[in-house]
């Protein structure tokens, strides 16, 4: 008789130790799934390359005056938006002021319009070194622009953006912004261009002809006396091949400074290459505009950016 309660009692000791160690094993089982999708849902991540790779949420970031160089005026502002991805692109943008002078701040409007209409975009406003009687505008100032493409390639991680760039540049900015995306993108990393009343062409018999003092003092940025070759070398319309990114251009009929033929005759050199372009003549309109026509342009720009980058 007790050989048999003994018996029975290791009977139900076996089966309540197997029952505890199948709860205890459905109750870790389950304590690591919460803990992976709690992990998951902390970090954000997402694999798809489509759509990038959110390290984690981000807020928006700002950094002004960013040194990419010894001088001065070798110096950036940086937007990143929030829930930035490694497909956010990046917009740069670049001043005028005949190569000569001028400053990032002037580009604050156009700034300030991708911030709160493309929001998505990271935006990069650009000071560079201006020329000088010891200091040629050329290559001086395509060379800057290229140390603040490989500057933002080399933090692409850090900054956490895609390598695809466009450009919006006025006057002197708009002509460096298409000799650069033209000639100096070596690695096809730019996705758009667009040129607000920017030099195009210096061979132009307008300019070659000219007897303007303020035309004249322009062109010898670039040197006393430059030869056609040359002057070929720093014009975006004798640089552009078919494989130049998608231009958008803006002219003004009465520009004292930038002929109409600027604007057309790199029109029409892109539609000749089947290179998607986009060019807005304002016959009345000046060195730039205000007014019913400057909502115009941004209405185009927008539209041609979102589209394009």
């Amino acid at each position: 008789m007790n050989s048999a309660i003994i018996i029975i009692l290791q009977y139900r000791l076996q089966s309540n130790y197997y029952f505890l160690m199948k709860l205890l094993r459905f109750v870790i089982l389950n304590f690591l799934i919460l803990a992976i999708c709690f992990s998951c849902e902390t970090e954000k991540t997402d694999i798809n390359p489509e759509e990038g790779i959110i390290i984690e949420t981000l807020e928006a970031y700002q950094e002004l005056d960013v040194s990419y160089g010894s001088d001065t005026n070798q110096t950036f502002d940086l937007y990143l938006p929030e829930n930035r991805t490694t497909n956010t692109k990046t917009i740069i943008l670049v001043h005028g002021g005949g190569w000569t002078s001028g400053d990032k701040s002037s580009m604050n409007y156009i700034k300030d319009l991708l911030l709160q209409e493309i929001p998505d975009l990271a935006i990069v406003n650009i000071n560079y070194r201006l020329a000088d009687a010891n200091n040629l505008a050329y290559p001086m100032q395509i060379n800057d622009i290229t140390s603040i493409v490989n500057h933002l390639k080399d933090k692409q991680l850090e900054y956490v953006i895609s390598d695809k760039i466009g450009f919006i540049g006025t006057s002197a900015g708009g002509h460096l912004s298409l000799l650069w995306s033209y000639a100096f993108d070596t690695e096809s990393k730019v996705n758009m261009v667009c040129s607000i009343v920017g030099p195009t062409n210096f061979t132009d018999p307008e300019y070659l002809n000219s007897t303007d003092p303020t035309i004249l003092g322009l062109i010898s940025s670039f040197g006393l006396n430059p030869t056609i070759e040359f002057l070929e070398e720093v014009s975006p319309y004798h640089q552009v091949t078919a494989g130049a990114p998608p231009t958008i251009l803006f002219y003004g009929g009465q520009d004292p400074l930038i002929p109409e033929s600027q604007g057309i005759d790199l029109s029409l050199k892109l539609q000749d290459l089947n290179v998607k372009e986009e060019f807005v003549f304002y016959p009345n309109e000046g060195h730039g505009w205000i007014g019913v026509n400057t909502l115009d342009t941004w209405a185009k720009l927008k539209l041609f950016t979102i589209n394009n980058l």
